[in-house]
């Protein structure tokens, strides 16, 4: 027998061998035609992959992040199997689960393409197939006959990633008539994928490098209900209506120019009042808290970032090394504010009275991004982070922590992300190659924020090698009005720097010490949370925050005084407003001022002047009728 203990803590006792399918039969029958792979001592395995010793065991469903990885991946080798049928000769190279749905990239081969025209036979094919039920058997492999196979179909793309793997460790999966070699994990059967739609198609290098063979790449998303691709279908229509870049020209916030360069927004004055309205918001708060505000420049030299590890890290991703006339004088733009805070904090010998220390910067950092993955302000080459380092000793980091969760609490609660979840992000449990610092310094990093989210009762996932280079992270990962998840704020701890860059310390003891850096961005970048702002409120953005609150709109050249009157009094009480004092009629006034999403429509004509009036309109629900003006004051205040 083998003991199972489930994630409420509760243990019961199954026969050697039993699988995850059997336990939820054990449990309920309609629980098991739900469960699509199982969590097993925190790995993802088949359903039917059999137990063999003591495990803890979470049965993953559609509800589950990990459940929907599965299904989606299962549903690319299905996809395959479908293109295989329709493509007879194509070549295969990798099918991962993304995001929101999955890809292959395929080799189709000269003279032959796909396009959107193609989705219904491809998707009529795979829905096809799905009803044959075929389960995804496993089996291990030897190297040699993994490579022997794929040599026998022509596949250099699969030999090469084969050549790549370990003897013992390579698996194929087979269903109907497709094999793929795949680690998995998969759904049980075919049946369960019963909507299906193929969303794009574009061109990809094969492995990311440009000097090798162009692949197609297909992308679709499948659901267990087709219920949930007409509401897939319903969001995509409204995502459409919400895209930032179709608003963020509309409300003239930003714009894009060939001239200056891709992926380097232009911030339009609209644009920049949001983003400042924004940054006063949290200097406001990080004041309150003891933050203190600096500078750094845009460019560093080399060494610095070597010294940090960020030109090992990002070098390639990084604009070219900038050459000074001084011969071997070596900048680069900034990729990270980090080093910079990390020389600041250097100019002082600080007292442990004087900790902690929070260093906080909107800054401006640069990244090359490639031109395909440039998204309006979602990718950019040029943004700027509401970043901050805090240097505390050891025994203030855990209630450091704490605090920089109740400022990312507050940023949310204000700006309307009421549901989000909180990642913490871990080394890769196998390989540490790509991370700096000492297993130690590791381990009390990571305990730290574990450790900082239950007692804050975060409801949290955990998520290995996904922490930075440095140090891990809790990242915070919000859903939006279209229930589509972005990973917004984000905390770090970081005992690496601090080694890297000898910071130091005067303790009680009259030791020098090392501090530990907490590095925070509750934005994360202003570009990026902007955009998914946009996004989830339509533009139609809360009065505090909206870049013109109020537009009074005289019905003709005659009441454009009592206009300015009006606009005064808002002013006076520091609301944003404006006169539209164009020679236009009221009709086109209104028609643009809705336009533009200002909350405040405010006409006036002869009957508003003899009564001291403004007849109100409120953007997204009409006509408030006449009211006075301090009436109104005290409605927008209501509001704020």
């Amino acid at each position: 027998m083998v003991n199972i203990t489930f994630p409420d803590g509760n243990v019961r006792q199954y026969e050697e061998g039993v699988s995850g399918l059997d336990i939820a039969k054990s449990l309920s029958n309609s629980l098991a035609k739900k469960v699509l792979s199982v969590k097993v001592n925190n790995e993802v395995w088949d359903a039917n992959r059999t137990i063999m010793t003591d495990a803890t065991v979470q049965l993953l469903t559609w509800r589950d992040t990990e459940g929907k990885t599965t299904f989606w991946h299962s549903s690319a080798h299905l996809l395959a199997e479908a293109l295989q049928a329709l493509y007879p000769g194509v070549k295969f190279t990798i099918g991962p689960a993304i995001d929101n749905g999955f890809y292959y990239d395929i080799d189709l081969g000269e003279g032959r393409t796909i396009r959107t025209e193609d989705f219904p036979k491809i998707e009529k094919k795979m829905l096809e197939l799905a009803r044959q039920k075929n389960t995804f058997d496993r089996s291990d492999i030897s190297k040699a006959d993994a490579l022997a196979h794929y040599e026998q179909l022509g596949n250099e793309y699969k030999t090469e990633l084969i050549s790549g793997l370990e003897d013992g460790d390579i698996t194929f999966y087979k269903q109907g008539g497709f094999t793929d070699l795949c680690k998995g994990p998969h759904i049980p059967h075919t049946g369960l994928v019963k909507a299906v739609k193929l969303t794009n198609v574009a061109g990809a290098y094969w492995r990311g490098d440009e000097k090798r063979n162009q692949l197609t790449r297909v992308y679709g998303i499948s659901f267990p209900k087709a219920s949930e691709l007409e509401e897939y279908n319903r969001l995509v229509e409204e995502a459409k209506k919400r895209d930032h870049r179709k608003l963020g020209a509309q409300l003239k916030l930003f714009a894009f120019s060939e001239k200056v360069g891709a992926g380097l927004p232009l911030w339009l004055p609209k644009g920049t009042k949001l983003r400042q309205i924004l940054q006063d918001f949290l200097m406001e708060e990080q004041r309150k808290q003891g933050y203190e505000m600096v500078m750094t420049p845009h460019i560093g030299k080399q060494d610095l970032y070597i010294t940090s590890g960020h030109f090992a890290k990002y070098g390639e991703d990084s604009f070219q090394p900038i050459q000074t006339p001084k011969k071997g004088e070596v900048y680069l733009l900034k990729p990270m504010n980090c080093p910079h805070h990390c020389e600041i904090f250097k100019t002082s010998l600080w007292s442990y009275r004087e900790l902690p220390k929070r260093l906080a910067e909107f800054g401006t950092v640069y990244r090359y991004e490639q031109s395909g993955e440039l998204n309006g302000l979602l990718r950019v080459r040029g943004f700027t982070q509401d970043d901050a380092h805090i240097f505390c000793m050891p025994d203030q980091l855990l209630e450091e922590f704490k605090k920089v969760i109740d400022l990312v609490m507050l940023v949310f609660t204000r700006l309307g992300f009421g549901e989000f979840t909180a990642q913490i992000s871990l080394r890769d449990q196998e390989d540490r190659s790509k991370y700096i610092g000492s297993d130690e310094n590791w381990e009390k990093a990571e305990q730290a924020i574990i450790q900082a989210a239950e007692d804050k009762g975060l409801k949290t996932v955990i998520e290995y090698g996904e922490a930075a280079f440095y140090g891990p992270k809790l990242d915070f990962m919000v859903k939006d009005a279209l229930n589509r998840s972005w990973q917004l704020g984000t905390i770090q701890v970081d005992y690496n720097l601090p080694e890297r860059f000898e910071l130091e310390y005067v303790g009680a003891d009259n030791q020098k010490h090392r501090p530990v850096m907490i590095h925070r961005a509750p934005f994360g970048s202003m570009e990026r949370f902007i955009s998914v702002l946009i996004e989830n409120t339509a533009g139609n953005f809360p009065l505090w925050l909206a870049p013109d609150q109020a537009v009074v709109l005289p019905i003709s050249e005659k009441f454009i005084p009592y206009a300015n009157e009006i606009n005064e009094r808002l002013k006076q009480h520091n609301y944003r407003s404006t006169v539209d004092i164009r020679n236009e009629k009221i009709g086109r006034k209104i028609r643009d001022a809705s336009v533009q999403k200002v909350p405040y429509q405010l006409v006036v004509g002869e009957k508003e002047v003899t009564n001291q009036e403004v007849a109100v309109r409120r953007h997204g629900e009409g006509d408030r009728g006449s009211v006075a003006v301090d009436a109104l004051l005290e409605m927008m205040a209501a509001e704020m």
